[in-house]
Formats: structure tokens, C-alpha cells, sequence
């Protein structure tokens, strides 16, 4: 053990103080005392310890709840030293069971303490190395936004320079893509990265709201301008001057406003329920909907010219079945994000979840991994989520037979997908992982219709 392995140690007991740290000084570790009151310990951030040891002999149950937060605090792993007398008090086998790695008895400290301590500080590498590698997996991007995307394939890679390209211009964008998918969310990043960025976003859902309101909240209405308009009222559209306004599942507004809609994005201005002043409104307008628009404007159900004054630019959000290589950081970008709801003792995922997550067919898209997981997180028992927590069960997943070759070239496109999503889609570093030549990653790439982007965005847009 090399002299620069730090450890804390909370030792107030009865016995001799200096026992424990005597031991971990001639085991090779640098120890660093943590004393009474804990809630005034401030320099846990400074040392950087791998690992704790606590004795818990002669420690109050207020020392025992100052020592629980400040083993929280710490982000290592501890251990106990305890004897068998001490674990009977409910206080400290809590304690011991929730945030304690293993607990060693003080007569057989001098034996066990050292290979254990050891591993447990080779597990807090581990976990901080993983911790680490997720991070960098859903890394912001350089113009950090509020509104977060999380993905590493190509079909995400598609849509984050889909973003970044429309968001430079001002023209209107339609977006389509199944219920779930994030179409809010990709309306969002656009206006995070556009030039109305420092103005409102505002979106409203055309399908949500009764057909005689729809008029009132987009366009306004005067005071009297009918049964119960006491007063003035500002619609959608005016309050997002200078701004960007989101119409979700557009296909669902009733032919009368689509006529008011589509004169507004003809002329710039707006008339309120009930008045007569044209009123100039500078607005971008993003559009989506989860129905199919053309087979509506053949079927009579939308305005064909609305339809093309809408669709200027163009975005498909793709569904989680065609890029479930990202299901598994999406899951623990999730897990880490609604870690207030879990319990203390939920660690993440187990391999059979990751499997499963990876083998359903996600009708519900992210909303239906979202929710999963936050269900999961509250109802899990174990330590590690399974797939029972996440509702899914295996005989529910759709099965289907696949050739040799099928199964080998499909483990070959997800090895290869997952190596670039890692090394931010750079070819040298991907092959080195994989441990192929360049050229081999090149033809694996052109073989499974892989194509690399312009400027390789990072996993988060």
C-alpha cells in the first residue's frame, strides 16, 4: 500500500485511541481523524480519502446521526469496526446495514481490517471510474442548454445536427416522431441554441384543449368579446413575442383555426377574439404532431397550404426501438437524475434489467423509460433493479428466430456503435478500443450503414 492511500477514521470510543490509526499507519495508509461535532467537519472535500473506518463503540445517538450525514458527505466507502454487544442496539445495525461496506469485530481488527480495507478501497476506484465514464458518456456540449438529450448513435447523432442547423435559421420547423420521443424536448434544444434564445419558449397542446378555447389561448380575446370575458386576455402567441412557440399534436386543431393560424404566418400579425386592430407579433413557430399530416391533407382533415407553410424544415425524432444502443446510458442518466426518489441502498441496474430494457419493443418511447424507472426506483428492494421492478416481463417480449450470421453481425453493429459512442466518435480511438485497425472500422462502418457525422457532437445536446 503505497503512503499517499488516504483514510478517514472516526475513533471517540472507549478503548485505546490510538489502536486503530497505529494499525492503518502500518498498513501503509495516511490517516486523517474525524472527531465530535461531525456536523463541523469541513475539509472532507480537501483530503479525498478512498475509504472510512469507523469504531462505533461509545458513540452517542446524536454523534450516530451527525455521523450518518457526515458518512453521506464523504462519497467513500466505510467500514465498521464493532463488536457483537454494540450491533444489538437498533441505531447502529442501521447504520452498519445502510451505509457500511463490511464491519469487522475490534478482536479481529488486527487480522481482518487490512485485506479488507484494501478491497473496499479498490471497489470506491471502481465506483468512481464508472461514476466518471457515465459522466463523460452524457457530457453537456459546449453551448451548454437547460434542456438535456441524451444519446450516443448515429440516429442521435442525426438529430443533435438536425438541432443545430435549423436552430441557426428562422424559418418554421416541423417535427414528427411517435408519442414519447422527446418532439417538446427537440423544441426546446432548438430554441436554446437559436438567436431567440434569451426570449420566452411557450408550447401548448392544440389536442388538449376544448375546441371554443383553442381561439382564445393562442390569438387572445377583448374584454366582452363574449359570455364570461370580463377582461382583457394576452393569448399564446402575442406573450411569445420575440420568441419561440410550440404547437404540439397540431394535427389535431380544428380547420376553422387553421385558417387564423395560417394567416398569421402569412401576414406576422394577429387579431384578439373580439377586436379589430391588427396587432404585429414577431414569433417562430415549431410545429409537431405524432399523426401522419400529408395522409391528413389527402384526407380533408388539414389544410394543404398550412401544412407546407408549416413544414420548411424538417425533423423526425426517432423512436427508441431504432437506437436502443442508448438505452442502457439513458437508463442510468435517468437513475442519477431521480436519485432523491430512490432509496439509500439502491445501487442501479442488474444485467438481466439492462437486457430486458434492451430486448423491449418501448411502445411508450422515453415517457415509458421514464416512468419505469422512476417506478422501479420507489418499489425496488434489492440493491440492484430488476426486471420484475420495471413491470416488464421476459415472456411479454417479442421473440423472433435469428440466423448465426444475424446474431453475429448484429453483436458486431452494437460492439461497434457503443466503442464510437464512447470515444465521441473518433475513429483511432474506437479501433484501439476494439483492437482493429482503422481501415477495419471505416468498412465496419460503411457494412452497417454507419456514417460518421460532420462535427461529432458530444452525448448530450
Amino acid at each position: 500500500m503505497e503512503k499517499d492511500a488516504r483514510c478517514w477514521l472516526v475513533d471517540e470510543g472507549t478503548r485505546d485511541p490510538s489502536h486503530l490509526e497505529d494499525l492503518l499507519e502500518s498498513l501503509g495508509w495516511e490517516v486523517h481523524r474525524l472527531s465530535p461535532p461531525f456536523s463541523e467537519c469541513g475539509e472532507l472535500e480537501s483530503k479525498g480519502c478512498e475509504v472510512g473506518v469507523v469504531l462505533l463503540e461509545g458513540l452517542s445517538s446524536k454523534q450516530l446521526s451527525q455521523l450518518e450525514s457526515l458518512m453521506i458527505k464523504s462519497h467513500c466507502l466505510w467500514l465498521a469496526v464493532a463488536s457483537a454487544s454494540v450491533m444489538e442496539d437498533a441505531d447502529h445495525r442501521r447504520l452498519v446495514a445502510t451505509l457500511c461496506h463490511g464491519v469487522v469485530e475490534p478482536e479481529s481488527a488486527s487480522s481482518d481490517l487490512g485485506c479488507l480495507i484494501k478491497h473496499t478501497a479498490f471497489l470506491s476506484w471502481l465506483q468512481t471510474q464508472d461514476a466518471e465514464s457515465r459522466h463523460s458518456a452524457a457530457a453537456m456540449s459546449s453551448d451548454a442548454a437547460e434542456y438535456e438529450m441524451v444519446g450516443t448513435t448515429p440516429a442521435m447523432w442525426k438529430l443533435f445536427q438536425t438541432i443545430r442547423k435549423v436552430a441557426a435559421v428562422d424559418a418554421p420547423i416541423f417535427i414528427s416522431g411517435e408519442s414519447g420521443t422527446g418532439k417538446e424536448l427537440t423544441a426546446q434544444a432548438i430554441h436554446e441554441r437559436s438567436p431567440r434564445t434569451s426570449a420566452a419558449f411557450h408550447a401548448i397542446n392544440c389536442g388538449a384543449l376544448p375546441d371554443h378555447l383553442i381561439q382564445s389561448e393562442l390569438f387572445g380575446h377583448e374584454k366582452g368579446a363574449f359570455t364570461g370575458a370580463a377582461q382583457r386576455k394576452i393569448g399564446r402567441i402575442e406573450a411569445t413575442n420575440g420568441g419561440t412557440l410550440f404547437l404540439d399534436e397540431i394535427g389535431d386543431l380544428p380547420l376553422e383555426l387553421q385558417v387564423n393560424l395560417l394567416r398569421f404566418l402569412e401576414t406576422r400579425t394577429i387579431q384578439r377574439v373580439g377586436g379589430l386592430e391588427d396587432i404585429a407579433v414577431d414569433v417562430r413557430i415549431i410545429a409537431a404532431t405524432h399523426v401522419d399530416l400529408e395522409k391528413a391533407v389527402e384526407e380533408g382533415r388539414f389544410r394543404e397550404d398550412l401544412y407546407h407553410r408549416l413544414n420548411v424544415l424538417q425533423i423526425k425524432v426517432p423512436p427508441l426501438r431504432e437506437h436502443k444502443e442508448d438505452i442502457e446510458i439513458l437508463a442510468r442518466y435517468f437513475f442519477e437524475r431521480f436519485s432523491s426518489e430512490k432509496a439509500s441502498r439502491l445501487k442501479g441496474f442488474s444485467r438481466e434489467a439492462l437486457l430486458v430494457m434492451r430486448q423491449y419493443h418501448w411502445p411508450g418511447n422515453i415517457r415509458e423509460l421514464i416512468n419505469r424507472i422512476r417506478r422501479a426506483m420507489v418499489m425496488c428492494e434489492n440493491p440492484l433493479i430488476q426486471p420484475e421492478d420495471l413491470g416488464i416481463e421476459r415472456r411479454k417480449i417479442s421473440r423472433h428466430s435469428m440466423s448465426l450470421d444475424q446474431a453475429r453481425d448484429t453483436a458486431e453493429r452494437e460492439a461497434l456503435v457503443a466503442a464510437l459512442g464512447r470515444n465521441r466518435h473518433k475513429v483511432l480511438p474506437a479501433a484501439q478500443e476494439l483492437g482493429v485497425s482503422r481501415v477495419t472500422i471505416y468498412r465496419l462502418m460503411e457494412k452497417h450503414g454507419l456514417s460518421r457525422p460532420e462535427a461529432c457532437p458530444t452525448a448530450k445536446s
